[in-house]
């Protein structure tokens, strides 16, 4: 920080990476509780040597002075160093600059790699909220001990697992994408084993890792290392819970893994927004700028910077006026970072790399400006949100697609419009196989094997030949 960036920051408000203290009688006992918050939540400044004035337009901050500097800065830094105060050294960085014959000293405090920071003498854990220090929840501590290991607790082995515990439903929808988008990473002469084992889905050593897992497990495998695990997704009748109509008008069960999950929230999401173009097994074409395509980059960051291994579980709701995504966890970096950033910082690095393969997101960070391209798209700003716990992001929507705007059945019609669209994708391509129309329509592939057997029942297709090199047979 530069004399001239400080003198700008006294002259805004203290937030959350910056805290003023005046210390005209010394060091201040609230300086401790200021960098145990700093270290703990996402680093900042302290400035000693100024004071608030009160005024008729808000407060200024008036250059003030700190008596002794050479000593106090000495003391702040030889105690952070040592562990006398903290259960952990912090290495922060010391600057001096001289305002009017008055000495301002400033304390660059790092997010520490030690986390959760500690005042040792009562055991104390701060974080930073707006502009202030809070002792931290017990919640907020375990939050904490997760983000200590970001991008890498997903990466990490599941104990006791192997390719057995791999939903092949969702590897062969998977290829199937790969086939349409990005064909060498398909390996089609690869059998579904030898596949995953070529794009690091199971490890060298046979076991998955977490990202993997969650990825493309087997939903009662999933639940047996990560109990609480569910993407919920719900459409709302009303500007809010409180003005519903009544409770949801849809839900989607609970799918098998995320890639089930996406499929079919991609598929449910098309109905709120434009997307002229259709093409391709995502339902829209590989440069399309849609709005769809704005979501679709919105949900993959979704799937990717949650936290699967907090006690709270992602929740979408699409309300009358906007789209919400809410994760468990905090974002890495402040809203205003996020366009400035080259390199993304994912939370669940191996889940995006799964993702990009067949090209459902940017690469290098650059989707954040896919999704906010939302405001050319509509004229609304996508908004973003971030506590210690939860990380929100709220697309408003126009007023001609809100939920009750949409024109698609529930219940009985909603499930004959469902077979409807099977059977006009047999009809185009007969020897398309289940996997695939789920890739197609965004299906789970459990939905598409009770419509096809609804439909077989029904007698409106059979199947001639083996599931292998057959084909179906509409019955009009």
């Amino acid at each position: 920080m530069t004399k001239e960036e400080l003198l700008a920051r006294l002259n805004d408000i203290e937030w959350n990476d910056f805290e003023v203290k005046e210390a005209s009688g010394g060091l201040p006992k609230s300086i401790w509780e200021t960098v145990s918050a700093f270290s703990n939540t996402a680093g900042g400044w302290i400035v000693l040597g100024a004071k608030e004035k009160k005024t008729g337009e808000g407060s200024e901050f008036i250059v003030s002075g700190v008596p002794n500097p050479e000593q106090m800065e000495q003391d702040i830094v030889t105690t952070l160093r040592s562990r006398t105060k903290f259960n952990a050294p912090i290495l922060c960085k010391a600057l001096r600059y001289n305002i009017d014959e008055k000495c301002v000293l400033v304390f660059e405090i790092p997010l520490s790699p030690h986390r959760p920071v500690a005042i040792k003498s009562n055991g104390e854990v701060y974080i930073r909220t707006g502009s202030g220090d809070t002792l931290a929840t017990d919640m907020e501590v375990d939050a904490i001990v997760r983000d200590a290991s970001f991008g890498s607790k997903s990466e990490m082995e599941v104990p006791g697992s192997d390719f057995d515990d791999i939903n092949l439903d969702s590897i062969a929808s998977y290829r199937s994408y790969l086939r349409d988008f990005n064909r060498p990473l398909s390996y089609p002469t690869l059998n579904d084993e030898e596949f995953c084992r070529k794009l690091n889905i199971v490890l060298s050593s046979g076991k998955l890792s977490y990202g993997s897992l969650l990825m493309f497990g087997k939903r009662e495998s999933v639940l047996g290392v990560l109990s609480n695990f569910w993407i919920d997704y719900m459409e709302v009748p009303g500007d809010s819970y409180a003005t519903a109509s009544q409770r949801y008008t849809y839900r989607m069960p609970e799918q098998e893994n995320i890639w089930e999950s996406f499929q079919l929230i991609m598929h449910r999401l098309r109905n709120f927004v434009d997307a002229p173009y259709i093409e391709g097994p995502d339902i829209f074409g590989v440069e399309d700028n849609s709005q769809l395509f704005c979501l679709r980059e919105g949900l993959v960051n979704f799937c990717a910077h949650s936290d699967y291994f907090a006690s709270a579980h992602p929740t979408i709701r699409v309300f009358d006026d906007r789209i919400v995504m809410q994760n468990p966890g905090r974002f890495i970096l402040a809203a205003d970072e996020f366009r400035s950033r080259i390199l993304s910082i994912p939370r669940n690095p191996g889940i995006i790399r799964l993702f990009r393969h067949p090209r459902l997101s940017e690469n290098a960070g650059y989707g954040i400006d896919k999704i906010l391209g939302w405001k050319k798209l509509t004229g609304k700003t996508v908004t973003f949100e971030s506590d210690m716990l939860i990380s929100t992001v709220t697309y408003p929507l126009s007023a001609t697609k809100g939920l009750r705007n949409v024109g698609e059945n529930n219940g009985e019609n909603g499930e004959n419009n469902d077979e409807n669209k099977v059977l006009d994708i047999i009809r185009k391509t007969p020897s398309i196989t289940q996997p695939q129309i789920a890739a197609h329509t965004g299906f789970s592939t459990r939905k598409v094997n009770r419509l096809i057997s609804s439909l077989r029942g029904k007698d409106k297709i059979i199947r001639i030949g083996k599931t292998k090199g057959g084909h179906w047979e509409i019955n009009d």
